[in-house]
């Protein structure tokens, strides 16, 4: 087992690209992604309406030391600013397999 990070971020689905080539370039190996998610955030309802494009969905990855994490926390920031959306962290153990 190792300790890691997991990084959960929700984000309009028009960003998701930009989000996927800022973990790209912290070199994150792997992420899921699940689109055309809903809920109710400090916005309002959030759901998909207008069709899968206006919706948002659900990115997740784990980081495997400091520096990675710095660095998508560092690229995600202003873009959450920007758009909106939530960036959540936790401590999680990951299981080799």
């Amino acid at each position: 087992m190792q300790a890691v990070k997991k990084v959960e971020i929700i984000i309009t689905t028009l960003e998701i690209n930009e989000v996927l080539e800022r973990l790209d370039e912290a070199k994150v190996t792997g992420y899921t992604v699940i689109k055309n998610t809903s809920g109710k955030g400090d916005r309002g309802l959030s759901n998909d309406d207008l069709g899968s494009v206006f919706s948002n969905s659900y990115i997740m990855t784990v980081c495997t030391n400091e520096k990675q994490l710095e660095q998508i926390v560092s690229s995600i920031t202003p873009l959450l600013k920007r758009v909106g959306g939530v960036c959540l962290i936790n401590d999680a153990t990951w299981i080799h397999h």
